[in-house]
């Protein structure tokens, strides 16, 4: 069984990967050109081709551990008309996109339990937790993508709240924040916080969906 339940959440992982994390990018890069910035077109990253994003780290970072990153999306704040909000906007469009992609896969988690007689070992059964996985690394990719330090896209929402003298002294020390990032990812200091927030926030999106198909919930 944990061998199957491995192989399932493997193949999730690798189907977020090739299908999600693309739509993550491409949502930063419609969002930056609506906005008014054509960078990311001009770039080759209006795209949902999983070959114009993918960064070979990241991409092991999320087989291996659940989450990770993709190549940055090229983005000129001078082209926006408000470059504080435009940046921000365009930031937090791809976590948005994996939390409604989360709650879209528990949605179908749900559906296959109240159309189809679910049993343990049955197919039902092992599309169900696929679609569970994949919500779940979906959330965790939007939770890790907000933590507000570069270079998540947390750290260019952080910009709203944030003095600009404040934000700007904090963006001199990208470079060193970003290694001490790294390095706590890969330790895996970062799991259990982001494993707590999105179990939270899939236990919402379970009761919302149970719900729906007046399913219960434990």
């Amino acid at each position: 069984m944990f061998g199957r339940f491995s192989l399932l959440e493997i193949l999730s992982r690798v189907f977020v990967l090739f299908c999600i994390l693309p739509i993550h990018e491409f949502a930063h890069a419609a969002v930056a050109n609506a906005l008014g910035d054509k960078t990311a077109k001009l770039s080759g990253r209006l795209t949902p081709n999983p070959l114009a994003h993918l960064d070979l780290f990241g991409s092991i970072m999320i087989i291996i551990g659940g989450f990770g990153y993709a190549k940055p999306v090229p983005v000129n704040p001078r082209n926006f008309k408000n470059p504080k909000y435009g940046m921000a906007l365009t930031a937090a469009a791809g976590p948005i996109s994996n939390l409604v992609m989360g709650f879209i896969f528990i949605f179908l988690y749900c559906l296959v339990f109240a159309k189809t007689t679910v049993v343990k070992e049955t197919m039902p059964y092992y599309i169900a937790m696929f679609f569970s996985f994949t919500a779940q690394v979906n959330v965790g990719l939007a939770v890790f993508n907000l933590i507000p330090v570069p270079p998540l896209d947390g750290s260019r929402i952080l910009r709203l709240i944030v003095p600009d003298k404040t934000y700007f002294k904090f963006l001199q020390y990208e470079r060193y924040i970003s290694i001490i990032m790294l390095v706590l990812v890969v330790v895996g200091a970062f799991s259990l916080p982001i494993s707590i927030v999105s179990d939270f926030i899939i236990d919402k999106y379970l009761n919302i969906c149970a719900s729906i198909f007046g399913l219960k919930v434990g």
